[in-house]
């Protein structure tokens, strides 16, 4: 059984079965939000990174939201192996110890515990990712705004059931309630077009860069939002994914190709999407596109036949470590992802893809 299916639009089908796909040929990579399931796509992101890219010089747009922009911020690190690695390490053994005589964790603990992670991650390592000489990182984040412009008790949930009910007759309409901002690296451009939603861009700085992590990474009511961040307008920000769940966007790049390790076929435009099956299917915003997914058979042969998620802090209750083992043996059966691809990529053969 294969582990791996690549799905591709079709003007990427074109220039693989001109060209193959070759290190140069990639022009962007995005980053999905989607929790824990980002952990089967470590092995390839070590293999893109720390092997297959390092071939060639030309500039690359990292696009990502929530856990993506964690991963592709790693990408920028002076040692992205190491990073990839280190980030699966505490991703797969983090804990969040309830204190004696809560039920759970409010959302103001968690947000403390997650902060402070991420300051210890990249503790002083700022310039690396802000400075890398040919990776752009533009971190997507969703900023409320009129109700959901601060967070509040009744403000909030009164806000994004409004935004749940108008993104559901119209996408664009959740723009009354939220707009991607997107924090870049300097003097990036913004590598795809904001005609379909309401977008702001803002410069990527050390004295922001962590809060805007933090903020691309904060899902409502789970963790709190991040307000107020240096250089952008004022305002609760919250995850990236709520706007851009899988990065469904009109990539600008007028040739390459848009290369994509997801851990679904689909790409779904925003996280409240995710039930409205219409608005998952491909769109001409793809058609440069290679989607790298997993196969559905081979996750059915994963633990609990699923990929990693964030329920999984549920199933498993207190039994921290039998999660943790979980977790681990779905990141290690991926390295087959990675074994895959770079087969694959060695023999260039364009009729084993798949559309999108």
């Amino acid at each position: 059984m294969k582990a791996l299916r690549v799905h591709a639009g079709p003007l990427a089908r074109e220039h693989i079965g001109r060209h193959g796909l070759r290190p140069q040929d990639v022009r962007i990579i995005p980053g999905a939000a989607g929790g824990p399931k980002g952990l089967i796509l470590g092995p390839i992101d070590r293999f893109l990174f720390g092997e297959w890219l390092q071939q060639s010089t030309q500039p690359i747009d990292l696009v990502g939201a929530s856990i993506g922009a964690w991963r592709l911020a790693n990408a920028c690190l002076d040692d992205p192996k190491t990073a990839f690695e280190q980030f699966e390490h505490g991703y797969i053994h983090q804990h969040f110890d309830v204190p004696p005589g809560q039920k759970r964790m409010t959302a103001k603990q968690v947000s403390a515990q997650f902060g402070e992670g991420l300051r210890n991650f990249y503790g002083g390592r700022a310039p690396e990712v802000l400075r890398h000489p040919r990776y752009r990182l533009h971190v997507i984040t969703s900023r409320g705004r009129h109700i959901l412009g601060r967070e509040g008790r009744a403000r909030t949930p009164v806000g994004y059931l409004g935004a749940f009910i108008t993104n559901s007759v119209h996408r664009k309409s959740l723009g009354a309630w939220l707009e991607r901002v997107v924090f870049s690296s300097a003097a990036a451009a913004l590598p795809f077009g904001t005609l379909d939603f309401r977008t702001r861009q803002v410069e990527l700085t050390d004295a922001n860069f962590e809060l805007a992590l933090q903020a691309s990474c904060s899902i409502p009511f789970m963790l709190e939002a991040v307000h107020d961040i240096p250089g952008a307008p004022p305002g609760a920000y919250w995850d990236g994914g709520i706007t851009d769940y899988h990065l469904h966007l009109n990539y600008a790049n007028t040739d390459g190709v848009v290369l994509y390790p997801h851990f679904q076929k689909a790409v779904v435009p925003g996280w409240l999407d995710k039930g409205l099956r219409w608005r998952h299917k491909s769109t001409h915003f793809l058609d440069r596109t290679v989607v790298l997914a997993p196969d559905p058979e081979w996750v059915r042969s994963l633990p609990n036949g699923k990929l990693p998620d964030r329920n999984d802090f549920v199933r498993y209750g207190n039994d921290a470590p039998a999660r943790m083992k979980a977790w681990r043996i779905a990141a290690q059966e991926a390295r087959r992802l990675a074994d895959e691809l770079a087969e694959w990529l060695e023999r260039g053969d364009a009729g084993e893809l798949l559309p999108l």
